[in-house]
């Protein structure tokens, strides 16, 4: 089968009407769920398997992605240097960021005190099974234990167990090793990139049911835990919210505004992987959707491929927000006085715990239980104060965890030096901009359609196109002996 080439016309993309667009699709999946929960809750919850089906689909591709992504952008590299300052970078940037989301918990919850009158009495607090289940968890979790979870005990394990920090060790260890085969590896790394545009392709096919999982999801979520629990809660839930809103707007909204980029334009750019995100209450469907669309916006396939996925284990300021408030009212709420030094010592406590429950389920619990158990003047059964409302906080961590990891990915690209400013701006503003001859296979059009056709795999190659030259840059000579083209048929 023949390539069809496309890229690199100037020809615009018809605008898709809006009830074609996936987000469009998406958000009535949403608001539908919602209806069915809050009028039926029986039905609601019946509808539990449709939601959780769809995410355990959509997981099912991230480990095979980030693996293939991180294997192809390290492989192809001309300087493993690179690779390793961006890794560094990366992390001082995560390490930061958590600290500015720690302390916005922090002074919110100190300003409101909203557990000041709560006078639980710990000792008198009981616990249901699954708590209990994490809060052992917590209570034996190691501050260094993140670390050693990074080797995985199998090659297999971590894609079984959808485990990314583990997978980003293999994938690491496995593109240096591609890289420094250099000719001789050419044809597993052309092997590698062919099977990236396979499952971005399957990922498409998943995409289209995505507002069927979002119902699902939505109607699940409302028919089972009502709107009941907002009552007694609902203080707690809106400074949760208010103080996440402005991190985002403040914090990250400066780190933009230092890239001369504006954060609302890239919600907007990303609305499809927001919305589900919403429906899903996990940000792990939108992973690939975020990468896809980051590197079309010209942020470098190797920087995207390292950044993203470690973002998604170590840059969690949602969670962060999360784990200070959370436990500074439980302190309140149980009439454990805090000092101002004790709570920075929460905070430098909460840097390690935070990053051991990553990847695990009830990874928020399990860090607020090793937190408060490695302090010892927090009692530990008080995470029960919030673990009924917790589910209504989930949607909201999700969502700045994305929007942190998305930040981050464009500062470390300019970091780098490597940020076409331009060309993310006008991606943002909605322009038509050129396919990049590294692209992965499928636009992020391409998901914004409810009924095109996905693309042909060898739509973004300049290769097949011998009349149109690209212009050179600074490693494509160094590149051209490690990147297998695309130039043979499939």
């Amino acid at each position: 089968m023949g390539h069809i080439t496309t890229a690199g016309t100037d020809i615009p993309a018809p605008k898709k009407r809006w009830y074609r667009q996936l987000y469009f699709w998406v958000l009535t999946g949403i608001v539908l769920g919602i209806l069915v929960g809050w009028l039926a809750p029986a039905a609601g919850i019946a509808m539990e398997p449709i939601g959780t089906t769809f995410v355990n689909a959509m997981r099912m591709l991230i480990g095979p992605i980030v693996f293939l992504t991180i294997v192809g952008g390290i492989a192809s590299v001309a300087d493993l240097k690179k690779v390793g300052m961006t890794g560094l970078k990366a992390l001082t940037y995560f390490q930061i960021g958590t600290i500015f989301a720690l302390l916005f918990g922090l002074v919110a919850i100190n300003i409101f005190r909203l557990g000041d009158g709560v006078n639980a009495d710990a000792s008198a607090i009981k616990t249901t099974d699954s708590a209990a289940k994490l809060i052992d968890a917590g209570a034996h979790q190691e501050w260094w234990q993140f670390l050693t979870h990074v080797i995985p005990t199998s090659v297999v394990a971590p894609f079984v167990e959808g485990d990314i920090l583990q997978i980003i060790f293999i994938a690491v260890i496995f593109g240096v090793a591609l890289n420094a085969m250099g000719k001789v590896g050419a044809p597993v790394l052309d092997g590698v990139q062919r099977l990236t545009g396979v499952m971005f392709k399957i990922l498409g096919f998943i995409m289209k049911a995505a507002p069927l999982g979002a119902f699902g999801a939505m109607a699940f979520a409302v028919g089972k835990y009502g709107v009941s629990s907002l009552s007694s809660m609902g203080g707690l839930i809106a400074l949760f919210y208010a103080t996440s809103i402005l991190f985002v707007v403040v914090v990250l909204g400066s780190v933009m505004a230092f890239l001369k980029l504006n954060i609302f334009k890239m919600i907007r750019h990303l609305k499809e992987e927001y919305l589900l995100i919403l429906g899903t209450s996990t940000a792990e469907p939108a992973l690939p959707g975020l990468m896809r669309k980051l590197e079309h916006a010209g942020v470098k396939k190797e920087t995207v491929g390292l950044v993203v996925p470690t973002g998604y284990s170590f840059n969690l300021d949602g969670a962060a927000i999360y784990l200070s408030l959370a436990a500074v009212y439980i302190a309140q709420a149980t009439n454990t006085n805090l000092t101002i030094g004790q709570q920075l010592g929460l905070i430098a406590v909460m840097l390690l715990t935070s990053k051991g429950a990553a990847g695990v389920a009830g990874g928020g619990f399990i860090a607020l239980t090793a937190t408060l158990a490695t302090l010892g003047t927090i009692p530990a059964a008080g995470i029960m104060l919030i673990f009924g409302i917790d589910k209504f906080m989930s949607e909201c961590r999700a969502l700045v965890n994305f929007t942190g990891n998305a930040v981050a990915t464009l500062f470390i690209a300019w970091w780098d030096r490597t940020l076409d400013a331009d060309r993310v701006r006008r991606v943002f503003n909605g322009e038509t901009v050129e396919t990049l001859p590294s692209e992965d296979p499928i636009l992020p059009d391409g998901s914004g359609d409810i009924d095109d056709d996905l693309i042909e795999y060898g739509h973004h190659t300049h290769q097949d196109n011998p009349e149109r030259t690209e212009p050179a840059d600074a490693d494509s000579t160094a590149k051209d002996n490690r990147r297998p083209a695309y130039s043979e048929t499939i």
